[in-house]
C-alpha cells in the first residue's frame, strides 16, 4: 500500500547553510569524483558537511544492481575503474579538512575483485595525504559469483588496511530482502559482517536498517538479534523514503517514538553504540562512538 498523505512534519529538515554544500560540490566536480550525499540528496548533508565528514562513492556512478530503492544510476556497463580515483579522493579531502571520512561504492559485479582493491588503495592515499583521518567503509555484500575472488578474499584486503569501522547495511528485514534489494541475500549479508569479526575482532562493526517498508516491529526486533548474533556493534535505523515515482512506496512513516522505541530495545540487545531516528542514514553521525542513542 502507498501512503498517499503529506510527508509528516518530523521528516522535513533544511538541506543547511548553502556554502557548506556548495563548498563540497565545487570539490567533487573540480576532481571528477562522487559522494552518496550527493548522488543519494541525503537530508543531512548540509550537516554532515558543517561537521567535516562525508562519505564519498568509488568506481564511478553507475551500480551494477539494480536494487528497488536506490536512486544510485543502474547499468551493466559501468565506465572503466579511474586509477587516479584514490588520489582525487584524498586532494578533496585535503582540502576539505575532513578528520573522519567514510568510503563506500556502487557495486561493481564486473570486476574480478568487486571492487575491494580501490577501497584498499583509497584508504592508502587518504592516509598518506591525511594521517590524521579515520576512515570507516561500507561496503558492498562482495557475493560470491563463479570468475570472482571469493567474498572472504575480498574482505581480508579491506580489514588487513584496518578501516576504523567496516559497515555493510542488512537494508531490511528478511522477508523483504528480495523485491528490495535484488541481487543480495540476507545470508549473505550477515555473512560479511561475520567474516570480518572472524578475521579481526578488534574492528568494529556496523550495520542499518531502512523503516517503512512493510516490516513489522517483530521483524525488526528479529532483525537486530541476527545481527547481534554475528557480533555486529554498530547499528543505525532511518525512514525510507523514495527517491522517485519508479522506486519503492513507502508502506508506513515510522515515529521519532517508535525510532525511539526500537533505538532502547537495540541498547538492551548490546548494540555499543546507536542511531535511530526518521532521518538516520547510513553515514549519520559516523565519527561520534560514543554509546549512546538519539533520534535523528
Amino acid at each position: 500500500m502507498t501512503i498517499s498523505h503529506p510527508l509528516p512534519l518530523w521528516l522535513r529538515k533544511p538541506l543547511g547553510k548553502a556554502s557548506e554544500l556548495s563548498t563540497v560540490q565545487r570539490l567533487v566536480r573540480h576532481y571528477g569524483i562522487h559522494t552518496i550525499c550527493e548522488e543519494g540528496r541525503c537530508p543531512n548533508r548540509g550537516e554532515c558537511y558543517a561537521q567535516k565528514t562525508a562519505t564519498f562513492l568509488l568506481l564511478g556512478a553507475t551500480c551494477t544492481r539494480a536494487c528497488a530503492f536506490c536512486q544510485v544510476e543502474k547499468g551493466r556497463a559501468p565506465a572503466a575503474v579511474d586509477p587516479e580515483e584514490p588520489a582525487k579522493i584524498a586532494a578533496a579531502v585535503a582540502a576539505l579538512g575532513l578528520r573522519y571520512v567514510v568510503l563506500t561504492s556502487v557495486a561493481r559485479d564486473d570486476l574480478p575483485d568487486q571492487g575491494a582493491g580501490q577501497f584498499v588503495a583509497t584508504m592508502e592515499a587518504i592516509r598518506h595525504r591525511c594521517p590524521g583521518t579515520e576512515i570507516e567503509v561500507l561496503t558492498p555484500d562482495f557475493r560470491m559469483d563463479r570468475g570472482r575472488l571469493s567474498q572472504r578474499d575480498c574482505i581480508a584486503q579491506i580489514v588487513a588496511a584496518q578501516p576504523a569501522c567496516y559497515n555493510h547495511n542488512l537494508e531490511t528485514v528478511r522477508r523483504l530482502q528480495g523485491p528490495v534489494r535484488r541481487g543480495a541475500t540476507y545470508e549473505s549479508s550477515l555473512r560479511v559482517l561475520a567474516t570480518v569479526k572472524e578475521l579481526n575482532p578488534d574492528i568494529p562493526t556496523k550495520s542499518g536498517l531502512m523503516l517503512g517498508l512493510g516490516e513489522t516491529e517483530a521483524e525488526v526486533i528479529e532483525t537486530l538479534k541476527d545481527l547481534r548474533a554475528v557480533g555486529c556493534d554498530r547499528l543505525t535505523l532511518g525512514q525510507y523514503l523514495p527517491p522517485s515515482l519508479n522506486h519503492l512506496p513507502v508502506v508506513k512513516y515510522w515515529t521519532p517514538e517508535e525510532f525511539n522505541t526500537l533505538g532502547n530495545i537495540a541498547q538492551e540487545l548490546g548494540f555499543s553504540h546507536v542511531r535511530s531516528g526518521p532521518l538516520v542514514r547510513s553515514s549519520y553521525h559516523a565519527a561520534d562512538v560514543a554509546p549512546t542513542q538519539k533520534a535523528g
